[in-house]
């Protein structure tokens, strides 16, 4: 039910969207992708390939020697997991993913789901990152903008004190655990437990922390990128270097806790308010162009949710085996 109020509030905000940007621009929109560049869309779209590559890689050098997983049972937990991500709410395919971890490589359960927080942290840190390196170079300083970055980089430091100091972590989580409402006390303890199994097992090896921290950074780069080759596929021109700081602020809009399929919606929306202006000399206001750059955007969540699909059907199987205790563990 979560789930179909999400959609139903995605498809709310888009077709607002596409009302609000007038006849004239959703005519545009057809021609956008009729005249698009062939080269560059396969290619960025194409993206898709190594983008999973890596973050499979990534996921073996996470495993304790003892529980290694191939390259190739490594994607295949990737893709599905953006097959669940797509059906679930809250981001349940990473949450499954531990689970399948655990079943597959024998890791404990707790082991395997501070795997996955540690990996989700990596990857919004290193979004993080990009994004206040693209602001620093942004050549608009107004107050907006300034205040945009000081609240990214307030975030990153925050990221970076919770995953370099236990103390921090701890004073953070008995924080959250004393002042939560309700239930969110107890998910901020058992959470808090998971972190904490987490520092001990990546500190104990630097080497391996190094390993995932440079590969996390040059994976999001290459997610960035290929936001922009969208952008030379449908022949609009941005700097690099201001895509570096727009694109991971439309994704974070994405990440808002407002209850959306994917982030559809509000972060096409943030695409409009800040790509629209550099796109505005290709024809009307913009808005055109960057809601086309929003639906490749979409693109990048569907594509590999399409790729899991052939793998789906056995890990739903063994899902069907997973005890509420199972799940428990991992919520």
């Amino acid at each position: 039910m979560k789930r179909i109020l999400s959609l139903l509030i995605s498809i709310a905000i888009l077709a607002f969207l596409y009302w609000k940007i007038g006849p004239e621009n959703r005519a545009q929109l057809l021609r956008i992708f009729r005249d698009c560049d062939p080269l560059w869309m396969t290619l960025s779209l194409g993206m898709v390939v190594p983008l999973t590559m890596f973050t499979s890689w990534r996921l073996q050098q996470l495993m304790p020697s003892t529980g290694q997983l191939g390259f190739g049972e490594a994607n295949r937990l990737i893709l599905v997991a953006s097959v669940l991500n797509m059906v679930l709410p809250s981001k349940g395919g990473d949450i499954a993913k531990a689970w399948f971890m655990k079943d597959k490589s024998g890791l404990s359960g707790s082991l395997a789901l501070s795997l996955v927080v540690f990996e989700k942290s990596c990857d919004m840190l290193s979004l993080l990152l990009w994004c206040v390196f693209g602001l620093v170079f942004y050549p608009k300083h107004d107050a907006v903008f300034l205040a945009m970055t000081a609240a990214v980089a307030a975030m990153l430091l925050l990221g970076v004190l919770l995953l370099g100091s236990v103390k921090f972590a701890h004073f953070f989580f008995d924080l959250g655990a004393r002042f939560a409402p309700g239930k969110m006390k107890a998910k901020f303890a058992k959470f808090g437990a998971s972190w904490a199994e987490m520092h001990e097992y990546f500190w104990s090896s630097k080497a391996r922390l190094a390993k995932v921290t440079i590969t996390s950074v040059f994976i999001w780069f290459l997610h960035l990128l290929q936001i922009w080759l969208f952008i030379l596929a449908l022949k609009a021109t941005v700097p690099f270097l201001t895509n570096l700081a727009l694109s991971p602020l439309a994704i974070l809009a994405g990440l808002l806790p407002v209850p959306t399929f994917g982030g559809a919606g509000t972060r096409d929306g943030a695409l409009v308010a800040l790509y629209a202006p550099y796109f505005a000399a290709h024809g009307n206001d913009g808005s055109a162009v960057a809601l086309a750059l929003g639906l490749l955007c979409t693109a990048r969540y569907i594509l590999p949710a399409l790729g899991g699909l052939p793998f789906a059907s056995q890990y739903l199987a063994a899902a069907k085996t997973m005890k509420k205790s199972d799940l428990a563990t991992a919520s």
